[in-house]
């Protein structure tokens, strides 16, 4: 069965820098929590990946997968998809960024992810799976963006 999970928050930096950090994939296990490995398998015309492998901490165990960039409305959204997984069957979602209503210095963040699982696991592990999830997503990502790495 598919979780989705939707969650906001507002960083402390514009648009362009939120979403440099968020293209910069190979960076990404210097602070997203779970993650031990990125990889830019293809990259655009620009030199964002629109094919990155990921290694991740993922209940006990590591897993293996692959996501697929769309940067068409970049930089405001930022999608994907999963190509291949050794443990998901769906693992899709996006981030869209705008200027803060109340300061156009800050960004608003809106995180969807959708992700199902091949292996059956209890309501409460994939919930705080969720979690986990959700707080790399968000929290990891305003704490690398407002410490200026």
């Amino acid at each position: 069965m598919t979780e989705q999970a939707r969650e906001t928050i507002t960083i402390a930096a514009p648009v362009a820098q939120v979403f440099a950090t968020l293209v910069d994939f190979e960076r990404y296990p210097e602070w997203a929590g779970d993650l031990k490995a990125a990889r830019v398998v293809e990259r655009d015309d620009e030199g964002r990946g629109i094919e990155v492998e990921f290694r991740a901490a993922a209940m006990g165990r590591s897993t293996t997968y692959r996501l697929r960039y769309d940067f068409a409305d970049a930089p405001n959204r930022i999608g994907w998809t999963l190509a291949e997984g050794d443990l998901q069957r769906e693992l899709d979602g996006n981030y869209h960024l705008q200027p803060a209503t109340d300061d156009p210095d800050a960004t608003d963040i809106v995180y969807e992810l959708s992700i199902d699982l091949m292996v059956p696991i209890p309501g409460f592990v994939k919930r705080r799976a969720e979690s986990r999830i959700v707080r790399t997503a968000l929290e990891d990502l305003r704490d690398r963006v407002e410490s200026g790495a």
